[in-house]
């Protein structure tokens, strides 16, 4: 069961559920977290909740395609997770080394410490939803997208659901210097998420989510990518115990998982185009981009 938000032709914004049948159901919320607190209230699960209603209810008569998406949730913060995969930790020791490769860094070390890598990604403000435009930054001229798992999560760390995020990333800034990494990594329309959040209630296994990144170039498809969740280093509920530690979490706060999925180290991306990400179960996010201002 996955939870979508939208906008109306009258700038109407709706919560809707989408079966696996693919029968779209409005629900009576705004926004996920109000469906959450009911489902509890209720003393349900919130996919027990949820499809009390979509039982009850007739399908609108539209695809999830033809829909004006909005973020599935107003994050009130977007953290992140780094060097969680193999891939990762070989594309960051390329930045950090010029491409030599033939010395430990701090990246290797982090990959296998106890202490996970943890970073504030964005906000509410800063984070865009499908179709929307991610931001390429004015002084960087290596910048690539990051598909990943991502999290939603209550004020306690339980995870809600599941849903794409894009964790756009400047490979010079990070690789001149560890201390650059919140420039590297955070500006104005860096991030996106989207398009749905899959209910964790529905996720038998999370670590057998499919991951795919395509790029496109003037209708081309440019780089292309595949990963799976089985490839992550640590687990998800590791990575949320370290984010709530010593912290407080905002109930929706959504944490990036890390990226396994890395382009050639040749690419970078150019206003214009176009990046996809898909995820198994969960769907498509799809954002333009946008050439630095």
């Amino acid at each position: 069961m996955r939870i979508i938000r939208y906008k109306t032709a009258a700038s109407q914004i709706v919560l809707a559920a989408l079966t696996e049948e693919g029968k779209l159901v409005e629900l009576p919320q705004q926004d996920f977290l109000s469906v959450v607190k009911q489902a509890q209230e209720e003393g349900k699960t919130v996919l027990q909740y949820v499809q009390s209603i979509t039982d009850s209810k007739e399908g609108l008569p539209y695809s999830m395609e033809e829909l004006d998406l909005l973020t599935p949730i107003e994050a009130p913060e977007v953290w992140a997770a780094g060097v969680t995969y193999e891939k990762s930790r070989e594309a960051r020791n390329y930045e950090a080394t010029g491409g030599k490769m033939d010395a430990s860094t701090f990246y290797d070390k982090v990959y296998d410490a106890v202490r996970p890598e943890i970073f504030f990604k964005s906000t509410a403000a800063r984070t865009v939803g499908p179709g929307q435009g991610v931001q390429l930054r004015s002084d960087s001229e290596w910048q690539i997208p990051e598909p990943e798992l991502a999290l939603v999560l209550d004020s306690s760390g339980t995870i809600l659901g599941y849903t794409i995020g894009n964790d756009m990333s400047c490979r010079d800034i990070e690789g001149e210097n560890p201390l650059y990494l919140p420039q590297a990594k955070m500006w104005k329309r860096s991030c996106s998420i989207g398009p749905a959040i899959l209910l964790a209630d529905s996720v038998e296994n999370p670590y057998d989510f499919q991951i795919a990144c395509r790029i496109f170039r003037d209708g081309e498809k440019v780089v292309e990518g595949s990963a799976s969740t089985k490839q992550l280093k640590r687990k998800l509920d590791e990575l949320v115990s370290f984010l709530k530690r010593d912290n407080e979490l905002f109930e929706g706060t959504v944490l990036l998982t890390g990226t396994c999925i890395v382009p050639p180290n040749e690419f970078t991306l150019a206003g214009g185009d176009r990046v996809d990400i898909e995820i198994s179960g969960i769907g498509v996010l799809s954002n333009p981009v946008l050439a630095a201002q």
